[in-house]
């Protein structure tokens, strides 16, 4: 009996360690100083994942008539966590088309790999591309690849302070109405509905909801009205009910499409761009929001 209950657990064992939770929750130390250094600038550590950005702040971006803050949709990022005896990174890189190419080169000679090309916006001046990228291997040298791909682009590569934002009322009433508390940067709102009942594998490593397996719902606030973008985080049976739901309510899709190689469960992340009163978009980004099953 006591054999038994010795096999028993050593099998229990076997099977917890082998588990991508388990492998997550034990896994080393990021060295952040080393991906600062090789990154150039400092990023943010959210649990177990670091993330740097670099905004586009060198670009003049418009939909129709209206300016796109950089905090809007113009926004470089790279995040990282630890998995095992390795690193994975996952990110997005904001591209004008004559930058697009020779990122890519840049990026699959440093064995970095293209997981979607595409657009987020619609009617911009210039056009803009987005390149999502993932990579497994030691996280000083990703941080140094990305580094060299972003290089290659007009990006400004330096670190930029900025004080708190005050939160308008009107931001206020759009938390209201989504249902969760959002934050103010770069004259934007963002909030972020969480997919907590989905849990993301990739690169051997579970993903965290913060490493943008989320629903993030931006506000670029202009008196009562506001340019809206972001992306919805689906699964395969919730896409085209939110697409009915966003169309209905004045919300247009600017496309849809993975994010991420080899990923479980399945995803899709539909972009979405529209500009106009505030508080209508809010309740139709709700409305949406309703048909996934993000939590309520």
């Amino acid at each position: 009996m006591k054999s038994a209950r010795l096999v028993s657990g050593l099998l229990m064992g076997l099977m917890l360690m082998a588990s991508p939770v388990f492998a997550q929750s034990n896994a080393r130390r990021l060295n952040l100083e080393g991906i600062a250094d090789a990154m150039g600038k400092k990023g943010d550590l959210t649990g177990e994942m670091y993330k740097v950005s670099f905004p586009r702040s060198d670009l003049n971006v418009k939909a129709g008539n209206v300016a796109i803050k950089p905090a809007l949709a113009l926004v470089n990022w790279a995040a990282f966590i630890g998995s095992g005896g390795a690193a994975v990174t996952y990110g997005d890189l904001v591209l004008l088309e004559d930058e697009v190419n020779p990122v890519i080169g840049k990026l699959e000679e440093r064995g970095v790999e293209i997981a979607a090309l595409h657009n987020h916006l619609l009617h911009e001046q210039p056009r803009i591309m987005y390149i999502h990228f993932v990579a497994r291997g030691d996280e000083v040298e990703l941080a140094k690849a990305i580094r060299e791909a972003l290089a290659l682009t007009k990006t400004p590569l330096v670190a930029t302070s900025s004080g708190p934002e005050t939160k308008p009322e009107l931001a206020k009433e759009i938390e209201r109405i989504i249902g969760y508390e959002g934050s103010m940067g770069g004259g934007v709102l963002h909030v972020v509905a969480p997919r907590n009942d989905v849990h993301v594998t990739a690169m051997g490593a579970t993903i965290p909801g913060a490493m943008g397996m989320n629903t993030p719902l931006n506000f670029q606030l202009d008196g009562k009205n506001a340019a809206v973008n972001g992306d919805f985080m689906l699964l395969a049976a919730e896409v085209n009910p939110v697409i009915k739901v966003l169309r209905a309510n004045g919300v247009e899709v600017a496309s849809l499409h993975n994010h991420m190689l080899g990923d479980e469960p399945r995803l899709f992340f539909m972009h979405f761009w529209a500009y106009g009163d505030a508080v209508a978009l809010a309740k139709g980004l709700k409305a949406a929001l309703d048909e996934s099953h993000s939590p309520r």
